[in-house]
Parts: C-alpha cells; sequence; structure tokens
C-alpha cells in the first residue's frame, strides 16, 4: 500500500476543498497520483450530488458583475441561508460572474449554457458542504449605452437597468433604487399588453355605478381608471422615488428606459408550482 503524506493531503485540499479524510481516500485509491485523485474526488463529488439534486432550495445569493460594456447578474440558490453566507458559496458565486463576463458572448439569458460550463464546481462544493444548490438565473448585457445594478443589503432584491441618454450616475443609481422599491411591471403604457388594457377596461365598464353613462363621459371615466393603473405597473409613470409628486418621465423626458429586471432570491418565477421543489 503506499503511504500517503500530510503534505499530499494538504496540497489535494487545497486543490479541490474537499475534506481531510476525503482527500487520503482518494489519494489511496489513486496510489498518490495527485491528478488522478483530483478526477476521482470530482466523480465522488458528482456521485454525492445526484443523491441530493432533489431537495429544496430557496435560499442563495444574487451577483453583479461589471466589465467595460457588459454586466452579469445572475442567482445560485442553496437550501439554507447559513450555507448562503459562507465564504465557500459567496466564492463559488462570484466565480461563476466572473466566467459569465469573460467566456460568453451572449446577450440575454446564459443560465443554461453558464450552469452546464460550471456543473462540475457546483458538485463539488454540494460534495464537500452537504447541501443542494444551484445556478437559477444568469442575465448578460452587452450594450454601447449604461446598464446600472443595485442589490439590497437586507431582503434579496437585485435589480438590472439599461438606459439610453444622458444619465448621471446619481440619476441611474435612482432609478435601479426606484424598480427595488416600487416593482414596476413595464417601462410605458405603450409597452402593456393590449389585452391586459382591454380585459381591465371591461371590467371598469362593467361596475354598476357606469352603467347608463354617456359614451364620451364613459371613455374618460375609463382612460382615467386605466391611467391609475398605469402609476402602478409602468415604470415612468410611477410616483418618483424621490418625489412622489412628479414621474421619471417628467425629471428625465429624453432618457429611454431600454429594459429593467427585478429579482428576488427563491422567488415564483411563471410557469413554476411553489409546492414543488426545485
Amino acid at each position: 500500500m503506499v503511504q500517503i503524506s500530510a503534505k499530499q493531503v494538504n496540497e489535494l485540499r487545497q486543490k479541490t476543498g474537499a475534506g481531510m479524510m476525503e482527500c487520503k481516500k482518494a489519494l489511496v485509491a489513486c496510489e498518490g497520483d495527485l491528478e488522478a485523485s483530483i478526477d476521482f474526488l470530482r466523480k465522488s463529488g458528482i456521485a454525492k450530488a445526484a443523491k441530493k439534486a432533489g431537495r429544496s432550495t430557496t435560499q442563495g445569493k444574487l451577483v453583479t458583475r461589471s466589465q467595460g460594456n457588459t454586466t452579469v447578474l445572475l442567482e445560485m440558490l442553496c437550501e439554507t441561508d447559513f450555507v448562503a453566507k459562507t465564504s465557500e458559496f459567496i466564492e463559488l458565486s462570484n466565480n461563476i460572474a466572473s466566467k459569465a463576463l469573460s467566456e460568453f458572448k451572449e446577450d440575454g439569458d446564459i443560465a443554461a449554457p453558464l450552469g452546464e460550463k460550471v456543473l462540475d464546481d457546483v458538485k463539488m462544493l454540494i460534495a464537500k458542504i452537504g447541501e443542494n444548490m444551484h445556478l437559477r438565473r444568469a442575465l448578460r448585457w452587452t450594450t454601447s449605452s449604461q446598464i446600472g445594478t443595485y442589490l439590497h443589503t437586507g431582503v434579496p432584491y437585485g435589480v438590472m437597468v439599461e438606459v439610453e441618454g444622458e444619465c448621471s450616475p446619481e440619476l441611474l443609481n435612482n432609478i435601479c433604487l426606484h424598480v427595488c422599491a416600487s416593482n414596476p411591471t413595464y417601462v410605458s403604457p405603450a409597452d402593456v399588453p393590449a389585452e391586459f388594457i382591454a380585459k381591465e377596461r371591461e371590467i371598469a365598464a362593467a361596475t354598476p355605478e357606469l352603467q347608463g353613462k354617456p359614451a364620451a363621459m364613459l371613455e374618460n371615466i375609463l382612460k382615467g381608471k386605466m391611467n391609475k393603473i398605469y402609476k402602478e405597473i409602468c415604470l415612468l409613470n410611477q410616483p418618483w422615488i424621490d418625489d412622489d409628486k412628479t414621474t421619471l418621465a417628467a425629471i428625465a423626458p429624453k432618457l429611454k428606459i431600454k429594459r429593467f429586471v427585478r429579482w428576488l432570491v427563491g422567488e415564483e418565477l411563471p410557469g413554476e408550482n411553489s409546492d414543488s421543489e426545485e
């Protein structure tokens, strides 16, 4: 039997992050070959990760990274808040964000290809920590204009906004804060689906107090009701975060909001069943 030294065990631990006994077991099985031992641990980690894959993941971390004209926002999930705050989980999340910046060129949703690229790294940490975890969402935006981001330090919200036109860093930051606090669904009324508008108008018109109203009066009332809805769901129409007497459209009329997202760690996504496991 090959004798395994403490130095070999420590070297393997530094390279893989695996426990001392796991490293010694791998070195013995591979007769002291370091590279073979790394492969052994990777395969072992994959097997252990598979056993935990069905366990629910509702905690985690949002990460943003920017380089040049590219910005990444991603969501990593795990089982407990305790693990979400560990240095290993944070380091893994940051490394994945760096890969998203440096190893991809796509603009948009890169969760699937990025998840495949980092799968072995994730499984190794699953094996080490003993909790299920995975990359849930990843957006990579590249633009010639400006992108702002905001991560809330309490409740784990994350925001990414792309704007076009003159916009100071302070205004861009406030737009991100506004999106986080006010949770708009659309940029402007022009972006609201016609089906939604038609349904809301139909519901409002059917209320008893509007029955028998002259057509012109009814139309004005319906427009007023829709304007109230736009103030709730449209970023440009919502009361502005710094002054609820005005709006973003009023204080920055030439600024174009090209796109935005607002994420919450572990939130239910369209098509997901909240009672099902990840």
